[in-house]
């Protein structure tokens, strides 16, 4: 899909200033569309194409007023940054940052008759939906019960959901917590990082493979409703991650692995690409070492740019 197939769609993205947001919103405004996009901080509206919204989607007052508003054709859901660790502290949190913005962004976008309301799934929702189905973290249960209230809403109130199921996103501009920056500054920096057994084994996929996939859900006929997994279709262990970018970055340095817990009950689940291929005609291109040699490419230029120009200024 390219800019002429898509002129004056108006799109708007939720949490437009995250890793995912920024690099959706800089393709969207490369095909020609016309792009808002919420924060919960100010942003100036500095760029052409591309209109900053001070709003909080967790209420709902606020979601609804905007939308009625603006009645874009299409809604990206990317707000909601909560870690998927197990702790108490994080239900409510989660609940409010996850739960609550999409039911909130599904009452007001179906109200306002917009075309393609697009939901973000996560690998870590429980694999059945049966008897004994358990989410296993805050963050999970509240990606799963926003799931299961998109595909409401596409069943009951024909609200046109597609949900994007997002397996390991890395790339350029991800919150440098994560493992794939975490790891790519240490070694940058010749420190040792310091890891879990590195045995779990996850889905990789890269950023630019990922918003194609979402540049395609905007305008593809005949998919609501669908859930469609976004991932490469294979499983790469941690250990193997790790040891490309050692070999990447070039430096001769022994990672700590072991050195931290592993987090209990991770789904080590590869994506099914065929409903994409269908769907979407969408499939990863990236292979993963050049995708994490361009991750690591831009992480050490990070350190060599003023702090303007870095694409992810703040953590999503």
């Amino acid at each position: 899909m390219s800019g002429h197939h898509s002129p004056h769609v108006a799109s708007l993205v939720t949490g437009g200033g995250g890793f995912i947001g920024q690099h959706l919103c800089r393709r969207l405004r490369a095909e020609g569309h016309l792009v808002h996009a919420t924060s919960r901080h100010p942003r100036a509206s500095e760029e052409h194409g591309l209109t900053w919204h001070q709003a909080d989607m967790a209420d709902l007052a606020t979601a609804r007023r905007l939308l009625a508003r603006l009645k874009p054709d299409v809604v990206f859901h990317l707000a909601g940054a909560v870690s998927a660790k197990p702790n108490l502290a994080l239900v409510l949190p989660a609940f409010r940052s996850l739960l609550t913005s999409t039911i909130n962004v599904l009452i007001a976008a179906t109200e306002a008759g917009c075309q393609r309301i697009v939901l973000i799934g996560s690998l870590t929702e429980p694999l059945t939906h049966g008897y004994g189905a358990t989410p296993h973290s805050p963050y999970a249960a509240a990606k799963w019960a926003a799931s299961g209230y998109g595909r409401m809403f596409f069943s009951l109130y024909d609200a046109p959901v597609v949900i994007l199921r997002l397996f390991m996103t890395f790339g350029p501009g991800q919150a440098t917590a994560k493992l794939i920056p975490s790891v790519t500054l240490s070694l940058l920096r010749g420190e040792r990082p310091r890891l879990s057994s590195g045995t779990m084994s996850f889905d990789w996929i890269y950023i630019s493979d990922v918003i194609d996939a979402f540049a395609a859900a905007a305008t593809a006929s005949g998919i609501e409703g669908e859930t469609i997994d976004l991932g490469s279709g294979t499983l790469t262990p941690i250990h193997d991650i790790v040891g490309r970018l050692v070999r990447i970055v070039g430096k001769n340095i022994e990672p700590e692995f072991g050195a931290l817990p592993d987090r209990p009950h991770e789904n080590a689940i590869a994506a099914n690409i065929s409903v994409a291929a269908e769907c979407l005609g969408w499939r990863a291109k990236t292979p993963l070492d050049e995708g994490l040699r361009q991750t690591v490419d831009w992480y050490r230029g990070t350190t060599a740019r003023p702090v303007e120009s870095r694409l992810c200024r703040t953590s999503p």
